[in-house]
């Protein structure tokens, strides 16, 4: 009994004095395993009877022939390893899911510096909304050629190429213009009766300029007033040449004179001249007389 026992005691501390398989990642290996003495792992021993198990690298048919003489350490290792296909199986779908993230990360940061496409829609609308700043605020167009407003447009948005000075004013500009004056005429096409203004001006650089409004209730009862056009008049500014002008205006906007009820100038000799030559009604302008009737005060009293 002493003799067993002491086999048996001496098998129990060879089997735990075993070192597993390095880099192992199958099941079977934890079954078998290596003496401390051999470092390069060349001889396999079974951790339930101490055998020898002879196999080749990487090949473990023999393990699991061998592991089937211990019933249940086989049972016990078929089921971890069809628990450890389950588990792979499992987390699949995440390694997938983590690629198609990884692709997708990489696909936004190249959409993220790439330049916006002329014609899509996001390059398009901030097209607009410049060429809009320019002609209501009344900006030089060489606004868009200056460092600081161009830093300004890459700073709001990298991916978007501000278009050249040229562009906007043989592009952007008339096509707005175009789309702005087909909404007037479309309001005014029920029209039936208008009053006009007009008046002369001269810009910064002494150019000579022509301005005609036209006044209008629309179907909703509403007082209107559209500014139709500022024209640059190089001509001498006599009462024919005048005339003549205001009826090229009204031609171009396909209103009738017909239907005018009247027009307001200031008291300048020409335009009243113009008007009587056109036989239209003419109104004089509050503001103007009421601006040479104070200056005549100030005149008598200083």
């Amino acid at each position: 009994m002493d003799a067993v026992g002491s086999s048996e005691t001496d098998t129990d501390t060879q089997v735990s004095n075993l070192v597993p398989k390095k880099h192992a990642t199958s099941v079977i290996w934890r079954y078998f395993g290596f003496a401390r003495t051999d470092t390069e792992q060349k001889e396999v021993l079974c951790k339930t009877c101490n055998a020898r198990v002879a196999t080749s690298r990487g090949n473990t048919t023999n393990l699991y022939q061998h592991l089937k003489q211990h019933g249940e350490k086989y049972k016990e290792c078929m089921t971890l390893k069809a628990q450890s296909k389950e588990t792979t199986a499992a987390a699949q779908p995440n390694k997938e899911q983590a690629s198609r993230t990884s692709q997708s990360i990489i696909t936004d940061v190249f959409a993220s510096i790439t330049p916006y496409a002329k014609s899509s829609q996001r390059h398009k609308e901030i097209t607009d909304a410049i060429t809009q700043c320019l002609s209501r605020d009344m900006m030089p167009i060489y606004t868009v050629s200056k460092a600081g407003f161009q830093k300004l447009i890459h700073t709001l948005d990298k991916r978007y190429q501000l278009p050249s000075r040229n562009y906007f004013s043989q592009i952007a500009i008339p096509e707005l213009y175009t789309k702005c004056r087909d909404v007037v005429q479309q309001e005014m096409a029920g029209v039936k009766f208008f009053s006009t203004t007009t008046d002369l001006w001269s810009s910064r650089t002494t150019e000579p300029y022509i301005s005609l409004t036209v006044h209008f209730v629309n179907e909703e009862f509403q007082l209107k007033s559209r500014c139709l056009q500022t024209s640059y008049f190089p001509d001498d500014h006599t009462g024919e040449n005048l005339a003549l002008g205001l009826k090229e205006a009204l031609a171009a906007w396909n209103l009738c004179e017909d239907h005018q009820v009247a027009i307001t100038t200031d008291n300048g000799t020409n335009i009243v001249k113009a008007a009587e030559l056109n036989q239209w009604t003419r109104f004089q302008c509050f503001g103007h007389r009421l601006h040479l009737a104070i200056g005549n005060f100030f005149c008598r009293v200083f």
